[in-house]
């Protein structure tokens, strides 16, 4: 299937738009469900590990399904998948309302909502990247800025919405406003298809049957009618009613049933040869991905840098989830402050992103060395929470842990520059796996660490541990001293095809 050439504007301006407002809707609840981890804690009485579940789900399974959400669109198209994936998130976040334990929102908002999320990411981003070419990365930081202002204001309004509403009320509501997705997904016009590969133009040897066996008159002719239409056609002829070419018409009959009695048996073995030949591609090609992605592991700084991205997000995703019942567990009152925290890590993250990707294309920054930087300092602003007794330094601390989230905007320029532009999209995919992992991992260990010792002290050192961990780890990877390490430093080859994570 072959695409109109990408306008790189027009109509490609509404599709951002309308991407803008899809992750904008989709995404807020799950990034902002630490306003409702406190209300699920009060309300089903269960450990903080086991509630955290619900969220770390939420953002861990649409990165664990990449492949199947990247499949669906690839087969149904951005439009269908968008239409039908909002009646998911809605419908999660709806039947969410009427959960009468922990585990029933593990299915509703951890599963439903998480994999329609995945669902609508990747049919944004891909329908994005078929508007656009030459001005595609600045089409893709758009869209996903998205997902942090929904998390900037859905934090605020879900606040707003337990107290006038009530828990069941916010999410049923929340719902609502998730189908506005509906028309955000109409909006997404497929690009039309200018040219398919004509069966005719297709070489002799590829053919199952040749075409001079085939004629498009004879198809549904049986054997005897064929006789019968040649000996009628030679009735115009010198020869008489019963002979053609000096056999009876009887003899003729026999002799076409036998050329085509002898000629079934080779059509049957050509079958039999091309569905061998098929599996054997196939086969092949599947061989062949495996060995591509050893090859993959053999590179050191790739096995440190899937190692740091899961790292991180075991330690980087909790304050996220985490932050409301740390205040809470500070003393901290919410008329100490008008912004929630959790929206301050969402516009923070926003502005981080902007900032990371515009010093990532400056000609003489390492991508990263950059990126490493994010991690180590990342791992200081986590080691200091347990130290922060006051809103202004929770405030403080939660706009650098937002900002130095906002590293997303780079990670795919640092993974171009770790394995090429070539091998760019099946490593982005295998990284993206062990960020959902770290994503779904990360909460409910720290909420363990609470339940064990009673203080989130022990649980963000551990965090901070982690991420510096994998940033150390990646930085000795990538030092020049290592033979056949050289870091380019210079303009970044970022792949238009790799898109922001949320």
């Amino acid at each position: 299937m072959v695409f109109q050439e990408s306008p790189d504007g027009g109509w490609g301006w509404v599709i951002v738009l309308s991407s803008f407002f899809t992750q904008f809707l989709c995404y807020g609840s799950p990034l902002a469900v630490g306003v409702l981890y406190v209300e699920w804690l009060d309300l089903f009485g269960e450990g903080k590990g086991k509630t955290a579940w619900v969220g770390s789900l939420a953002s861990g399974v649409g990165l664990l399904a990449s492949p199947i959400c990247s499949t669906c669109v690839s087969a149904f198209g951005a439009r269908p998948v968008t239409i039908f994936s909002s009646f998911m998130v809605a419908g999660g976040l709806m039947m969410s309302s009427f959960a009468p334990n922990i585990y029933f929102l593990f299915c509703s908002y951890g599963i439903i909502v998480g994999l329609g999320c995945g669902l609508l990411y990747t049919a944004t981003i891909t329908i994005t990247c078929q508007y656009f070419d030459k001005r595609r990365g600045f089409a893709l930081g758009l869209i996903s800025t998205g997902s942090s202002i929904g998390l900037f204001i859905y934090a605020a309004l879900q606040k707003e919405l337990i107290e006038l509403y009530g828990l069941d009320g916010c999410l049923l509501i929340t719902g609502a406003l998730s189908l506005n997705i509906l028309p955000c997904g109409s909006l997404m016009r497929p690009l039309p298809v200018v040219q398919k590969p004509d069966p005719e133009k297709v070489p002799d040897q590829y053919l199952l049957y040749p075409r001079k066996e085939k004629p498009s008159h004879e198809e549904h002719v049986t054997i005897p009618e064929k006789a019968q239409s040649e000996g009628k056609g030679e009735n115009q002829g010198p020869l008489s009613n019963h002979q053609a070419n000096g056999l009876p018409v009887h003899s003729q009959l026999l002799l076409a049933a036998s050329r085509e009695a002898d000629s079934y048996p080779k059509k049957v073995a050509e079958q039999t040869y091309l569905c061998k030949q098929l599996a054997k591609q196939k086969w092949g090609l599947y061989l062949k991905y495996w060995e591509d992605t050893l090859s993959l592991f053999q590179n050191k700084v790739f096995s440190a840098l899937f190692i740091a991205i899961f790292l991180f997000d075991v330690g980087s995703f909790p304050p996220s989830l985490l932050m409301e019942d740390v205040a809470r567990s500070s003393n901290i009152t919410e008329g100490d402050g008008v912004i929630p925290l959790i929206s301050i890590i969402g516009i923070m993250t926003a502005v981080g992103k902007l900032a990371l990707g515009a010093l990532a294309d400056v000609d003489w920054i390492n991508a990263l060395y950059l990126y490493v930087l994010t991690l180590i300092l990342m791992a200081g602003a986590l080691v200091l929470i347990p130290f922060a007794q006051s809103y202004s330094t929770l405030a403080i601390l939660s706009g650098v842990l937002g900002f130095l989230a906002g590293n997303w905007s780079i990670f795919p320029y640092v993974t171009t520059q770790t394995v090429g532009i070539e091998k760019l999209t099946h490593a982005y995919g295998i990284l993206m796996f062990f960020a959902g992992l770290g994503n779904s991992l990360g909460p409910p260990v720290v909420g363990w660490f609470y339940d064990w010792t009673a203080c989130y002290d022990l649980a963000f050192y551990f965090s901070g541990l982690c991420v510096l961990f994998g940033g150390l780890l990646l930085l000795v990877a990538v030092l020049p001293c290592w033979p056949g390490t050289n870091p380019t430093i210079g303009p970044n080859p970022y792949s238009s095809t790799a898109a922001s994570r949320v």
